[in-house]
């Protein structure tokens, strides 16, 4: 089987340049380069409109989109989570100083588990923040009950669910607030950014002034302790192009995900994590797990897509709570987090991307088969 040339787990989509000169030209003529211009007023409304959702603010990144939302909802004490997510999910707690309380996931979903989460529920617990793993949407409506049943709020790390959709429409309209990341991997990307979707017009508000160093309106002095959250008029530009031509991306994620599928469903010890529905769904990732009936381990199989140029990504390997700042708490015991152990040291994220071709797509499948022939 020939080497080909390295194939990464993600690229991100550039459109042509010459569609972002007139972009570029705008910002310079207008002389307003960040602070709320008018490309940034136009993504805002745009996303609003393309997501189905009431309020969007836009963020420098998803991190500091996560550390505002937290501060905007008044949280303190403990706040219920993952351990499987990126490392942002639990440093935006520890940033505004709560304590991260892990909580075992689904092994189906690989989502937080529903089932575990009253167990872990305090007197000093003020919030509940799921991820919706990979985009595919977390058990909203048991989350919202016990929400509801505890009078704790939710707020969503929703990085990789932009235009997720349930029956009720977005996934972004469950919970308090639900954060998205722009960065350069996701599906739909501003280089750098990311955006907090809340319900009223009131928290959009407040958060803009937050991301604002809590100046007040006229700017005459400075009303609460934010930071600079602000998204620029380039990247919000960005945004705007890559806007236009999203719904074609997803549909080519959709056929690489089903390719996907087709090709490894026979394939003994290869699991698919089944997500959501095909029309409902962005194919951000496309994560396996390594059974113990595969005749390779996880590591052997990421090794043996390495050296044929395919570089996976043991996503998300190590857990959270394994890290040094996580895991003297309880909560990280590993006997507290069976599932994510077990599901860390299994999955291996395969390359998907709208620009990756079929014949890719199809050495890919042969490198997985192959090895359990």
């Amino acid at each position: 089987m020939k080497k080909r040339d390295p194939i990464f787990v993600t690229q991100p989509a550039l459109p042509a340049l010459d569609d972002f000169i007139p972009y570029l030209r705008e910002i310079w003529d207008s002389r307003i380069l960040t602070n709320g211009g008018s490309m940034h007023q136009r993504l805002e409304r745009a996303l609003c409109e393309y997501l189905g959702v009431a309020h969007v603010s836009l963020f420098c990144n998803g991190t500091q989109a996560l550390i505002t939302a937290i501060q905007a909802a008044g949280l303190e004490g403990e706040v219920i989570t993952t351990p499987y997510s990126f490392v942002a999910t639990a440093h935006s707690l520890l940033w505004n100083n709560l304590r991260p309380v892990f909580v075992d996931i689904d092994p189906d979903t690989l989502n937080l588990d529903p089932a575990r989460i009253e167990a872990a529920i305090t007197a000093r617990t003020t919030a509940i923040m799921p991820v919706h793993c990979y985009g595919h949407p977390c058990d909203v409506r048991a989350i919202q009950q016990i929400a509801e049943r505890h009078r704790l709020k939710v707020i969503y790390d929703a990085a990789h669910a932009f235009g997720v959709r349930d029956e009720a429409g977005s996934l972004l309209q469950h919970g308090d607030m639900a954060v998205l990341s722009f960065h350069a991997t996701k599906v739909f990307s501003t280089f750098e950014g990311g955006a907090i979707v809340c319900r009223d017009e009131a928290t959009k508000r407040h958060i803009d002034q937050l991301k604002n160093f809590g100046l007040s309106r006229d700017g005459s002095t400075v009303e609460f302790t934010g930071n600079n959250g602000k998204l620029s008029e380039v990247h919000a530009a960005f945004g705007l192009l890559q806007l236009q031509g999203l719904d074609q991306a997803l549909a080519k994620r959709r056929l690489i995900d089903q390719r996907y599928r087709r090709g490894l469903a026979g394939v003994r010890g290869i699991r698919c994590i089944d997500g959501v529905g095909e029309a409902l769904g962005n194919h951000a990732y496309f994560p396996i797990l390594v059974g113990a009936d595969y005749p390779l381990q996880r590591d052997q199989l990421f090794e043996h897509l390495a050296a044929h140029g395919i570089n996976g990504r043991r996503y998300f390997q190590p857990l959270i709570s394994s890290l040094p700042m996580y895991r003297q708490d309880p909560s990280s015991s590993a006997d507290n987090l069976p599932v994510a152990h077990r599901m860390v040291e299994q999955v291996i994220c395969l390359p998907i991307y709208p620009d990756l071709d079929h014949d890719s797509v199809d050495f890919i499948i042969e490198l997985v088969a192959g090895a359990a022939a």
